[in-house]
């Protein structure tokens, strides 16, 4: 049987045309040698394994090299290596020194390659000065390091200096794919790709993880059998994390970093490959980032695909979310709990950017105490508003609202004002209230004096509103109590309904009424209430009912368990003891209070189709 031999020995280019991702370098080199322009002390730096042990051996064999030799020729007598790392004393470079000076007997020149040059120590560097800048025209040097920091300034001067950059992810993934091609190996691409980032730059490393893998899985080189190996979270896992994270589904995004964990990961490198993955999803964004994803053509679809469903915002979010939990890892105590909080954060972040927040719609609706100055009954005279067919306010809602509601509260025998003290007072009595009345109504002239014509009416009588009903347990003897008094007070009412008032009322009267109670338990600090019952217009569907609608069946259930007092107050307002409430859920009203993205840009475009211009010309995203 013969022997093993490891990829990066058995396939070490041994042409220029050979070495990967060092184009530059190469033609250069090749350049130097058709031209006669090759210096004679050269310096190859850059990181681990990317060719410069190779191109300075094959730049030793070229050089030596007139068309009559055979291609199996070496020349290893005119090829020296020696090693700084074990060789780094004075007596070793004065050994080299007069080796130096013997002409080559076969060939041209004599090749010194003097591998991890910047371990000389510092006496040794300065005997191989002289020889360094005036060296015999039959001798060239190439040193070789990885470090090119630690050498001194006085060697860097007098050498060329070669610098290797690192091996890109596609170019490793390439010549990959023709070695595996050369053994006869099936090998998926994103399998390949993996091996190519695990590399990091350096071709001798992905050559080894690349033996590696194959000893593992044999002739079919999948990526399951990759990340198994190289123990690397596979894509899948961040794919479906980001699913998760869209979804707003905690639970399961929890449960998928328990699973990690039982893989033997560690948070952080968890973490760390979520912020990366944003990354690229950040980069499948436009067009010509795409390019910056380092990544096989399957997958490369997947995080396409996955890029659609998320925003810039997002991602920008996102990405600020993860690389705080990175940056705090290794200072935290409880590192599972922190990676864990940072996976809620991220769940919680809308589908633009902003974290979100339930209080918001409770409190888009919230009311304005207002108290019009004497200007502002000059523009009273204006048209009331109008309601659509299913309800909902026109588009003068928001300019007519105000003078609607002062009509109605002048309206009012009790109208709720402020005096000059801030201190809550009613009007004198109900024939005032009337003649205030009339004087608004006739006309814009009369309507300047009227403010000025209530302010003399009002008096400095406080209004004694009720103090909400204390709650009591339900299980308490007081809760037994309250329902018998409860249950009685209906007995009551029950007995003497021949007698009760039945007055009639209009729809504008009832409204202001309404409106006066839900400032006053809005006052008395029942805020869930008032705005549950401002939530809509209350409308009289007969004589005695009235019909309110509500976007859902939370805010219904809440009115309906504390309605008693509301039909109590209107009882008394409107004198008939004959009311009920009829309370309905209409879906369509629940819509008006969030729009996704895409309608409110189908609602702007309607009424301007030139923003369609507008997004194509500047490439923008909904």
């Amino acid at each position: 049987m013969k022997p093993f031999i490891v990829s990066a020995r058995k396939y070490r280019p041994q042409t220029f045309k050979d070495v990967v991702g060092q184009r530059a370098i190469t033609n250069t080199l090749l350049n130097a040698i058709e031209n006669n322009h090759l210096a004679q002390a050269l310096l190859f730096c850059g990181p681990r394994g990317v060719g410069k042990t190779t191109c300075a051996r094959i730049l030793a064999k070229q050089i030596n090299q007139d068309g009559t030799q055979s291609e199996d020729e070496d020349y290893a007598f005119n090829i020296f290596e020696l090693d700084a790392a074990s060789n780094n004393s004075v007596d070793d470079i004065r050994s080299l020194i007069d080796q130096v000076r013997i002409p080559p007997q076969v060939g041209k020149y004599k090749v010194y390659i003097i591998d991890e040059v910047h371990m000389l120590s510092a006496s040794a560097f300065n005997a191989f000065l002289k020889t360094l800048e005036e060296p015999p025209k039959h001798a060239i040097f190439i040193l070789a390091t990885t470090e090119k920091h630690k050498i001194i300034p006085t060697i860097l001067s007098r050498c060329q200096i070669f610098d290797f950059k690192r091996i890109t992810v596609k170019d490793a993934a390439a010549y990959l794919k023709y070695i595996a091609e050369q053994q006869g190996i099936e090998a998926e691409e994103d399998a390949l790709h993996i091996i190519a980032q695990k590399a990091d730059g350096a071709m001798r490393d992905a050559l080894s993880i690349f033996d590696r893998v194959v000893s593992f899985s044999g002739k079919q080189l999948t990526r399951k059998a990759v990340t198994e190996n190289l123990n690397v979270l596979d894509y899948e896992t961040y794919f479906e994390t980001t699913d998760f994270i869209l979804g707003h589904n905690i639970p399961e995004l929890l449960l998928l970093f328990n699973k990690t964990l039982a893989l033997g990961f560690d948070g952080h490198h968890f973490i760390s490959g979520l912020a990366s993955h944003f990354r690229d999803l950040m980069v499948c964004q436009h067009e010509n980032t795409i390019t910056l994803l380092e990544v096989g053509e399957g997958a490369k679809q997947q995080y396409l695909q996955q890029s659609r469903k998320t925003s810039k915002a997002f991602l920008l979010q996102a990405l600020q979310i993860a690389n705080d939990c990175d940056l705090k890892y290794k200072t935290s105590k409880n590192q599972r709990l922190l990676v864990e909080l940072t996976l809620m954060k991220l769940a919680s972040i809308d589908f633009d950017g902003q974290k979100k927040n339930p209080e918001s719609v409770a409190l888009d609706r919230k009311t304005i105490e207002f108290i019009a100055p004497a200007s502002f009954f000059k523009g009273i005279n204006k048209p009331t508003k109008k309601e659509n067919p299913k309800g909902s306010l026109t588009d003068l809602e928001d300019q007519e609202e105000e003078t609607a509601h002062i009509q109605e509260v002048i309206s009012k025998p009790e109208t709720l004002l402020k005096n000059e003290e801030g201190e809550k007072s009613v009007m004198a009595n109900e024939s005032e209230v009337q003649d205030t009345s009339a004087l608004l109504i006739s006309g814009p002239k009369q309507a300047t004096g009227v403010a000025q014509e209530v302010q003399n009416r009002i008096v400095a009588k406080k209004i004694d509103i009720k103090k909400p009903v204390k709650r009591v347990s339900g299980l308490s003897i007081s809760s037994l109590k309250a329902k018998k008094e409860h249950e009685l007070k209906k007995k009551d009412n029950s007995i003497d309904e021949s007698q009760l008032p039945n007055e009639d009322f209009t729809e504008e009267v009832m409204q202001g009424h309404w409106a006066d109670f839900v400032q006053k338990i809005d006052d008395d600090g029942r805020k869930i209430l008032a705005s549950n019952l401002h939530s809509d217009i209350p409308k009289l569907v007969d004589k005695t009912t009235l019909w309110i609608q509500l976007p859902n069946d939370t805010m219904k259930k809440e009115i309906e368990r504390e309605q008693f007092d509301l039909i109590e107050y209107l009882k008394l307002k409107l004198n008939n003891h004959f009311i009920s409430l009829k309370i309905t859920v209409n879906e369509e009203t629940a819509k008006k209070f969030a729009f996704t993205p895409e309608e409110k840009y189908e609602k702007l475009r309607e009424k301007n189709p030139a923003i369609d211009l507008l997004r194509k010309e500047f490439d923008l995203d909904l």
